[in-house]
Parts: structure tokens; sequence; C-alpha cells
């Protein structure tokens, strides 16, 4: 397994720059993951001008190439369901022109979500995430969304996909407030195709109780892409208020639980177990760290993630019976 860096979190830096000190100051990292639209601001992939000349595409290509590293993957993670036509047309050409860049890039890795609708045919404002629907008014939503909106949909972006690159594997992250959010979810939308695999980032798991060991010894073949993130639960405020909170992210520490730099919120033996699991599902990819902790600067919450996956990595076996070390 490789890591790599997610660099949105350094979005104010430019490329050449941010290369520049991963080679100097953090040498566990080897490969990057690259913002190109949806909800990312895209600071250092411009998708249009890359897509529509060739020499430019050599020429950026070149400058991650001169430094060592290597693109693992293009992340267009936003709502292309979106029930407002503007927004959803939007991220819908972002995850589209993603694909055809990922073709010309030979990038087999695109990061997305499944994105959300509204909660019917005439709803023209916000997403519904319809995380329960016991009360009458919640009912049925999820299934309509299902077969009216998501099922059409990415049924339609995986035969674009497979056209376009066959090589491709569409990641979507499992993230509540997307439709596709936990195991049964993917499963379902799972039925379109190869084309849609699973960006695995347990940072959106450990705040639902969802256990990423148990996810990964279901949906293991399904693995294409994973990310290096932690969260740190508080207890405190869980005791008051569970889990969901309206607030989130502030003030961080009030809230029953926040993202962390990988280590801060799980000890080495979980990530040891973690790794060995993917490991033992044959994925041999990437771990992209995502850097959101809110008590932590970017370079430094980097660097430990970094150094805390490498450690990790090097005292737990590649795969079951293997002598320990890093691939």
């Amino acid at each position: 397994m490789k890591i790599a860096l997610f660099t949105d979190a350094l979005e104010d830096r430019p490329l050449e720059e941010i290369l520049a000190w991963l080679a100097a100051d953090v040498p566990e990292i080897t490969e990057v993951e690259l913002g190109t639209g949806g909800y990312s601001p895209a600071p250092h992939c411009p998708l249009r001008q890359l897509l529509s000349d060739a020499s430019l595409r050599r020429q950026w290509q070149q400058v991650i190439a001169d430094r060592g590293f290597r693109l693992a993957a293009l992340n267009v993670s936003g709502n292309p369901l979106h029930p407002d036509p503007a927004a959803a047309r939007s991220h819908d050409a972002d995850l589209r022109d993603t694909i055809r860049l990922a073709a010309e890039l030979q990038v087999d890795r695109v990061i997305a979500m499944s994105g959300c609708p509204g909660a019917g045919p005439r709803d023209r404002t916000a997403p519904h995430f319809s995380g329960g629907a016991w009360l009458p008014d919640l009912e049925r939503i999820a299934e309509w969304q299902w077969l009216e909106r998501v099922l059409p949909y990415w049924d339609e972006i995986a035969a674009f996909a497979a056209a376009e690159f066959p090589a491709l594997r569409i990641c979507l992250e499992l993230h509540p407030g997307t439709f596709v959010y936990n195991t049964t979810t993917f499963s379902r939308i799972a039925d379109v195709g190869e084309a849609v695999a699973l960006n695995l980032d347990p940072s959106h798991f450990f705040w639902q109780s969802i256990d990423p060991l148990a996810v990964i010894s279901v949906l293991g073949a399904r693995i294409a892409h994973v990310h290096g993130k932690d969260t740190r639960l508080n207890p405190d405020a869980v005791a008051l208020n569970g889990i969901l909170d309206n607030r989130w992210p502030q003030p961080a520490d009030e809230m029953p639980w926040t993202f962390a730099t990988v280590g801060r919120g799980h000890e080495a033996d979980w990530w040891s177990a973690f790794l060995r699991a993917l490991a033992e599902a044959d994925f041999d990819g990437t771990i992209g760290i995502e850097h959101e902790d809110p008590f932590l600067g970017p370079e430094e919450g980097i660097i430990e993630s970094a150094r805390f996956l490498a450690a990790v990595m090097t005292s737990a076996p590649a795969r079951a019976g293997a002598t320990p070390g890093p691939e």
C-alpha cells in the first residue's frame, strides 16, 4: 500500500510548493490525490484547461512526475443529484469532465459521492437525506429517491465511465447526507457495474457506530481507494446530545465528534487491524490522507498522519502469513 495526500488541505499553496515540501519533509507520502470540482475548490487541478490543452496537460503531469510523485486519484465529491437544477448541472459536468480527464491522464481512480436528491419531484430547494423514515412525513422518500433519481443517474454514469475509460473506478465515499452512506446502500448501487467502487473512509463510520472492519468483510472486493482520516469522540458531549448535532463542526470542543489526525482517535493496534483487513481483502492500493482535524494545523497533521501510517504499515503484515514490512 502507498500513502498519498489529498492536497485540498493545503489549498492556499501552489501545487509545486506542496510537492517540494512533501519531497523534503514527508518522504512517507509518494502519491497525490487532487480535487477537480464538486465541493472541492480544485486549487491544484484546472480541470477544463487540462481537458482542452494537451500541451498544458503534459506540462502539468511533468511537474508531478519530476518531483517523484504519482497521481493516484482525482476527487470530484459533490452532489450531481441536487434538486436545484443549476447545482445538479454544475456538479454533473464536473463529474463527467473529471472522468474524461482521468481517461486522458490514465488515472484509474476518481473519488466521488452519490449525491442526494430532494424529497420529491417538485422539490427544487435543498437535498433531503432520508436517514430515518418512521415519521409519516418521511415514509417512502428514500425509495422514491432511489427509483427516480439515484439508480437512473448512476446506471448511466457507470456506462459513461466504462465507455470513456474501462479501467476507471469511480470510488464512492460513504458519507451521511448522501444517499449512499453505509453498507446496505452501497450494496444496492454496486449492482450498476464494476465502474462503481468504494472509497473507504473509516472516519465517517466511527461516529455512526459502524465498524469499518465489518464493512471490509462485506465490501472488501469493491474497495478501490482508502482515505486516511480518524475520528475523535467526545464522551461527555455524546452523553448529553448523542452523535447528531446541527451546530457541527463548531465549536469543535463541544461537538460529540470531530475528525482527527490518524492515530488521535484510534490507536496503532486498531489501524494495524484495519490494514490487515484491507490486505486480506486483496487491497494493495492507496491510502490518501485527508486532513480535517480542527485541533491541529494541516502541515503538522499531515506529517503526523503520514508517519503514523508508515509505522503501522511496517509493523503489520501485508497479507495473512506475510512477512512484516511495507509493499
